[in-house]
């Protein structure tokens, strides 16, 4: 005797509840694994102590300052006034959202939420216009410093000279990236996470970080001439390195006022990374130094 409709429809609900549930428990596992493999690549790797090495090493060489004495008015100007006019304009009305998720953390998330939006303002208009020939400048000057002539040498005349800014001439390789639509895009989707108290914010500083720590070897790929798939592979071996990187890095640029200073400290701590590469003395070049050559023999 056949069952009765309920009994199967029952019997159907439990299967595909139990289907659905295997598949959230795949899931969860597959993300855990990538976490967990992201975290050990930015534990070993070490790149998150770059942009803190960065701001020793630009204190420690006068030579690396000019570029940026040429810039901090223009950038100040652009900071404060950036900065004073979303806290006039967009303070009261997100912080009057964000309470009713919030409660009394609002405030805090607030502040960090028009910090962020001001930095990426800052941020875009900066890059386009007002630093983005001064910090390749300060890039390409520690990757000299640090005796990489060769690989500027790819991108620009380097002169003779003992100031490594004063030996860069002529460049003949494209500047730095501007910030791309896309990366504004996905910027706008991720603001919704700090209606999160606490946890929504730090997630949305960890994604906007981990973006952030995709671009700062930009000028180091356009040296070396990778392909776009040659520096997504690189990337995505390396994902945890970068995302450390770029999560640092973030966090100092948020800082208001002193932001320009750690967009140049950033910027010598990124060549400074990029040169321990090129010599083998970095932790995710050393663990695969046997197949370190054959890699760069296939990108370059």
């Amino acid at each position: 005797m056949s069952e009765s409709p309920h009994r199967e429809s029952t019997k159907l609900r439990s299967r595909v509840v139990d289907s659905l549930s295997k598949r959230a428990e795949n899931a969860i596992m597959e993300d855990y694994d990538k976490a967990r493999v992201m975290a050990s690549d930015a534990v070993q790797s070490k790149a998150y102590l770059y942009p803190i090495k960065g701001i020793f090493y630009f204190v420690a060489h006068r030579s690396l300052w000019q570029p940026l004495l040429d810039r901090v008015v223009p950038y100040g100007t652009l900071t404060v006034s950036v900065i004073a006019a979303m806290f006039a304009i967009a303070y009261l009305p997100q912080l009057a959202v964000l309470v009713l998720f919030n409660g009394p953390l609002a405030v805090f998330s607030t502040v960090l939420l028009i910090l962020n939006e001001s930095s990426i303002i800052i941020h875009m208009i900066s890059r386009t216009w007002l630093l983005q020939e001064a910090l390749m400048d300060t890039f390409d000057g520690t990757l000299v410093a640090r005796n990489a002539t060769a690989v500027v040498q790819q991108g620009r005349e380097v002169r003779p000279g003992n100031d490594p800014m004063k030996k860069l001439g002529k460049v003949f390789k494209k500047r730095f990236e501007k910030m791309s639509l896309t990366s504004m895009v996905r910027y706008v989707m991720y603001l919704p996470l700090n209606f999160i108290p606490v946890v929504g914010t730090l997630t949305f500083i960890f994604l906007h970080g981990k973006h952030r720590g995709k671009v700062v070897h930009s000028r180091y790929f356009q040296l070396k001439n990778w392909s776009e798939s040659q520096r997504t592979q690189w990337i995505n071996t390396h994902s945890g390195a970068y995302a450390s990187f770029g999560v640092v890095a973030t966090l100092l640029e948020m800082i208001p006022i002193v932001s320009v200073f750690f967009s140049y400290t950033n910027t010598v701590g990124a060549a400074l990374w990029a040169a321990d590469i090129e010599s083998q003395n970095n932790a995710m070049v050393k663990e695969t130094a046997p197949n370190l050559r054959q890699f760069a023999e296939s990108v370059e």
